[in-house]
This record gives C-alpha cells, structure tokens and sequence, in this order.
C-alpha cells in the first residue's frame, strides 16, 4: 500500500487509532515531515497537536545512514550497532552533534515563537512520523515523551521496517504501523508524493490546531468570530470546506488548491494563516467530492474547477455570516487557472486575485475577461512555469503583476520562500479588499 502523500498517510492512521479520540492524548509529531501526518491524526481524533523537535546524527561520510538522533531537552540516543560499525571516531560524532543541536536549537525558536510547549504531564503521548528507517529519532523522540511526564507513549507510524518496529516494541506502550515492509530503500519510496514539508507549513498547522483547540497566540490582533467546518452544495453533491473569518473582517479569501490537493494543503494553510494575521477571512474547500478525486482527469477540468469556485462564492455572498464581504481568489498550479476564469465570469464581484506557482495558461481564452488585480508569483528556478506566466500575464487587460521569488522552485520549499509568497499575497488582498 502506497501513500498519497503525508495527508493521506495521517488519515489512513487516524482510521486505526480512534480509540484515542475518548483519551487524555497529545499528538506529538516530529518535524518537518511528521507534523502534516500528526495533523490530520489530531483533526481527525479531535486531539491537540504539539512536536517533538528531534534531529538525526548521520554518518559523516554517509549522512543518511543514522547513528543515532538528539533531542530537545539535552536527549541523545545512540545506536551502538550502526555507531561501531561506521567506525566514527569520538571527535566525529561530538562534530556532527553540535551542527545537529544547533539546527535543532533553530527550529526549537522558530516552532516555539508563539506557541508554548503542551504539557505531557499524566497524558497519553501520541508520537507521529511519516515513517522510521532505523529508529534513531523515534527512539530520542519516546525518551523526551518520557521525560516530559507522559503516563503512556504510542508510536504511531504508516510504515516502517518490520525489524526496526520489533526493535522499537519494546521501549513503547503501544506502537501502530501500517506497513511493515521486510526491506525498506527509503520511506519517500512509500510515497506518491514526498516532497520536503517546510517549517511555514509547521508553524501553519501548529497555529491551525491551537485556534482549533480555541487557544489562539497571545501576539494575535484578530480574534476570530466564525471558525467552522462547512459544507458546500455542489451540481454533484457537496463538498467540504472550512471558513475562518476574523472579527472587524477586511474581505474574505476563497482558495482554489492545485491538482491532487485538497483543503489541507499545507502551503495554502500557511498561507491562509498569514492572510488572518491581519484581518482577512479564508475559506479552503475541496473543489472535488471524494468520488471525483478518483479520476485523475477531473483534477485538470479546469472548467469543472471554475464552477465549483463560483458555486462557493454564491454560498458565501448568499450566506448571513459572509455576505457583503469583498471577495478575493488565492489559486495554486491548477487552482489558479480555475480561479482566473471564475473571476472572468464573475466580473466585478471579484475584487482581487493571487496565482502561487500558478498554470494560467490552462484558461487563456478567459484571461481578456478578468477585470481583478491580479498578482501572479513565480520561483525564479521554475522555468518553464515563469515562461507561461509571462504569456499570460501579456494577455491580461486588468491591473496586474508578475512578481518573481529568486531562488524559489515550484512548490516554493526553499527557506523562507513560502513566507515571501504570503507577504506579497497579505499585501496585494489588503490593499484591494479593504478599498472594496
């Protein structure tokens, strides 16, 4: 059984530990990768979601080979097998430890800027990761659950290799693994899509799960005066969705997710995050039921997408808590051509919108039609995407801009790039919504 990509992986997951939703847990997942699949497991379990920073000591001269992980709280876990084997001498190890602890001392302040550390005391510890190799960081990672008061740990992982699960069982209360494989290359081997999670994608759904939870940062301007899961009738049904709006709302914000995504993508949430900093409200909706996902040509149906993004904005300007909001169109890969030709058939209803990565080219007989300031953002190490933006940016008679990221590729994972494409979207809905 192949993964999706991490968001699958945490609701398959889910799916075998809902005895867990009636207990005093804490999902705690390891960064960067585990933190999408512990967030889907504590959605799904209505659980309250916290991490546990932990970072692996790799080989020197082969530094995807662990021989061992070190941890928040001054933990360090070894295995003597791999250590001895790999022959590392002392100076060696005390090298690769220290750069370890100073990238893992980094993301300790970047995660906990706002966010205070989850109390472990007397509670049941979930530890989540998109997979284990040889068990170095999820052994590091047990031991600070441990340390940290926890009265029982569950190891919850969708694959691993089955000797490393018989390792791990033992130091464990309960340890759940969806795939124990007899010989495991790589855990990304495991999945359709693997692409490297961000720390703005860690940060946005740590913040996503504490507003859930109802404690949002104490630094927040915005309090939030309607936060629900919603359902949107369809020509097919319905599909669902979550609307976040701020009290004294700016405009709110409908997102339009690329091909194969849904409602949590994690780059749209940290997106939609930064747009609620400063007042905007978001609605992140599946443009597809579930049944439709199963057929990869609907998710380039750009003609479908646009309907079912105009279907949602008639629910919102029809809805008594959203009506009469200014409305704005945030669209990624796909998404964005879907939200460009829906802003053409909308008109002057739509008062702005923003392409991240975006394939306009895929609605080019609508683009004379967009009358919307629209801001199209491009990595600079996406070629072949920029050449297309460019054309289409050439095509279009409303105001526009094409803003280039340097340095960033397509799905914007480079660091701090996502955080750029947040600002320069903050920027250009503040200043069009508000106005409206």
């Amino acid at each position: 059984m192949r993964f999706r990509d991490r968001v699958d992986a945490g609701k398959r997951l889910a799916a075998r530990l809902g005895d867990l939703a009636d207990q005093d847990a804490v999902v705690v997942a390891l960064p960067r990768g585990g933190v999408p699949v512990g967030a889907e497991v504590a959605r799904a379990l209505d659980l309250p979601l916290d991490v546990i920073v932990v970072r692996k000591l790799g080989v020197p001269y082969q530094p995807e080979l662990g021989m061992g992980a070190v941890g928040e709280g001054g933990v360090r876990v070894l295995n003597d097998e791999v250590f001895a084997h790999a022959g590392v001498t002392e100076p060696e190890l005390e090298r690769v430890e220290a750069a370890e602890r100073s990238e893992l001392d980094r993301r300790v302040e970047r995660y906990r800027d706002k966010w205070a550390r989850l109390d472990l005391s007397g509670r049941v510890a979930v530890v989540v990761d998109d997979g284990i190799a040889t068990g170095g960081t999820a052994r590091a990672a047990v031991e600070i659950a441990r340390a940290q008061g926890a009265e029982r740990v569950v190891l919850a992982v969708p694959v691993a290799p089955v000797e490393t699960v018989r390792d791990l069982e033992p130091i464990v209360d309960e340890l759940v693994c969806l795939e124990t494989p007899s010989m495991m290359v790589a855990i990304g081997a495991w999945y359709e899509d693997f692409s490297q999670t961000s720390d703005e994608e860690v940060v946005a759904l740590l913040a996503e799960a504490r507003i859930r939870e109802g404690h949002p940062s104490e630094s927040a301007e915005h309090q939030v005066s309607w936060d629900e899961e919603v359902t949107i009738p369809v020509d097919r049904g319905e599909v669902a969705g979550h609307v976040s709006v701020p009290e004294s709302c700016l405009g709110l914000v409908l997102f339009a997710h690329g091909s194969g995504s849904s409602r949590h993508s994690p780059r749209n949430q940290a997106v939609a995050t930064s747009l609620r900093a400063v007042g905007l409200g978001t609605l992140l909706f599946d443009l597809l039921t579930p049944q439709e996902e199963m057929d990869r040509a609907n998710v380039f149906d750009i003609d479908t997408l646009a309907r079912r993004l105009v279907l949602a904005t008639e629910w919102v300007n029809e809805h008594p808590r959203s009506r009469g909001l200014a409305i704005g169109y945030f669209g990624a890969s796909t998404g964005a051509a879907a939200a460009l030709a829906a802003a053409a058939e909308l008109g002057p209803t739509i008062r702005a919108v923003v392409s991240r990565g975006g394939r306009p080219d895929l609605a080019l007989p609508q683009l004379p039609a967009v009358r919307a300031p629209t801001l199209l953002i491009v990595g600079g190490n996406d070629p072949a995407v920029l050449e297309l933006n460019r054309e289409a940016a050439s095509r279009l008679s409303c105001e526009h801009q094409l803003r280039v990221v340097p340095g960033a590729t397509h799905l914007f994972e480079e660091r701090g790039a996502l955080e750029v494409v947040a600002q320069l979207a903050r920027d250009w809905f503040v200043r069009h919504l508000s106005s409206a």
